[in-house]
């Protein structure tokens, strides 16, 4: 088990550098290419970010173990809202003030909703993968059009301008985008091998080791930025970071598990795990609703998605392990 547990630890600590890495140098090569701030934060930051995920999901399906993948893609959903919000909007108030912001939370939920919908014959073929991942273009189109029609004064997009580095090199991004990509790999392949072998051990799915461990830990790149955003002042990131973090984990991490690796789901994951993910969502989507020209996530809005989620981590812990 020591042995595993290490090789879990090392997985997490190379993905969370890796991602470090790979998302500096992806954005500070977009930005060298004359691709505006804004558009780099809602398509190639989003899209890196969630890199942690997308690259466990295919090694994880490659090794003929999907429902890691799966679980990570739903428990990183669920750990994003419930854990990195929820401590975020506690220690300061998220202020809604972007209308770019605003436009991509209902496309969460319609992610969401078509994710449940795919899930419900408790199967993943690789058509749904392909739905999946068709659904990953359209957003990403969507996404760019959205940069593109969006308000130069946008909130988000001078925190976006403040955020990505301007004064790297094309060589020295293209260097941090190639080793952070590196570090990625085997950082995947460290995380998945130890993860299946705790499952073993433990005798437990790799769904709920992919919901609770996996999905804790490529969670942490999204801790860290949104609580550094939110300290500064930088609400748009704090929260537009974990909204296009979700999009793509449902999209491409599972859309891509799917598309290598048809699998069956067990019960568990509609009775229980999609379903909390989908309240989460929903529950976000109405905290952040602009009901009086002032919304925001407040410090006792962040407190209930704390406690909801540590309920709900106590109780898959309680009854798995």
């Amino acid at each position: 088990m020591l042995e595993y547990i290490l090789l879990v630890v090392a997985g997490l600590v190379l993905l969370i550098w890796g991602a470090d890495r790979f998302v500096h140098g992806a954005a500070a090569a977009a930005r060298n290419l004359g691709v505006a701030p804004l558009l780099i934060g809602l398509t190639v930051v989003a899209f890196a970010t969630s890199a942690p995920e997308i690259l466990v999901s295919v090694i994880a399906a490659l090794q003929g173990k999907p429902g890691l993948a799966f679980g990570n893609a739903i428990g990183s959903n669920i750990f994003n809202i419930g854990l990195v919000l929820g401590l975020t909007a506690m220690i300061r108030p998220i202020l809604l003030e972007s209308a770019t912001l605003r436009r991509e939370m209902p496309a969460l939920l319609a992610v969401s909703l078509l994710t449940v919908s795919l899930f419900l014959d408790s199967f993943l073929s690789r058509i749904d993968g392909i739905v999946l991942l068709t659904g990953l273009i359209i957003v990403m189109v969507w996404l760019a059009r959205l940069g593109l029609r969006s308000a130069a004064n946008d909130p988000i997009a001078r925190d976006f301008d403040a955020e990505i580095p301007a004064d790297v090199s094309m060589m020295m991004a293209v260097v941090w985008l190639i080793v952070g990509l590196g570090t990625l790999l085997i950082g995947a392949e460290l995380l998945v091998d130890g993860a299946v072998g705790i499952a073993r051990m433990l005798q437990v799915s790799d769904v709920v080791i992919g919901i609770i461990v996996v999905a804790f830990g490529t969670s942490l790149p999204e801790l860290a930025v949104s609580l550094a955003s939110a300290l500064k002042g930088e609400y748009g990131l704090a929260i537009g970071n974990i909204v296009g973090s979700n999009i793509f984990n449902l999209l491409a991490v599972i859309g891509v598990a799917a598309s290598i690796e048809p699998a069956s789901l067990p019960p568990s994951v509609l009775s229980l795990h999609i379903f909390v993910m989908v309240a989460f969502t929903l529950v976000l989507f109405a905290m952040t609703y602009d009901y009086d020209g002032k919304a925001k996530l407040s410090r006792l809005e962040g407190l209930a998605l704390f406690l909801a989620f540590i309920a709900y981590a106590g109780y898959v812990i309680a009854q798995n392990i």
